[in-house]
């Protein structure tokens, strides 16, 4: 058994506070990123593919932030970031069920319906980019 296998209990995931000031920047990022089932991260130092993450997503007009679980699925590191692509990790989201991942959805859905109103709100989840 090598030592890195002899742990005292699980590895707590890193957390990752994202705080968002305007309802505005959420939707963006939620209708670009989010909705797909992750999000990307630009940084100078990505952590290793398989990382675990929990993200604190704080939003305007929730009392308390939207925890997702994530793993790093693919780095772009410095050396591999172009003009087109920056470096960066894309981050898989993880649901422990189908009922937490519809849950989380109904929550930012309910949102952008009473912030938006369901005419914007259709508009900007059917055009939104694939």
């Amino acid at each position: 058994m090598h030592d890195d296998e002899r742990r005292d209990g699980p590895r707590t995931p890193i957390e990752l506070k994202v705080e968002y000031k305007r309802l505005n920047s959420f939707f963006a990022d939620y209708t670009k990123n989010i909705s797909r089932g992750g999000t990307f991260i630009r940084t100078d130092r990505p952590l290793p593919i398989g990382t675990d993450f929990v993200f604190k997503l704080g939003i305007p007009t929730l009392t308390e932030p939207v925890v997702l679980t994530g793993k790093v699925q693919w780095v772009i590191t410095l050396e591999q970031a172009t003009g087109n692509q920056e470096p960066g990790m894309g981050i898989g989201f993880i649901f422990e069920s189908e009922a937490q991942r519809q849950r989380v959805l109904g929550v930012v859905e309910r949102l952008m319906l009473d912030q938006l109103g369901p005419v914007l709100y259709d508009k900007l989840m059917t055009h939104r980019p694939r």
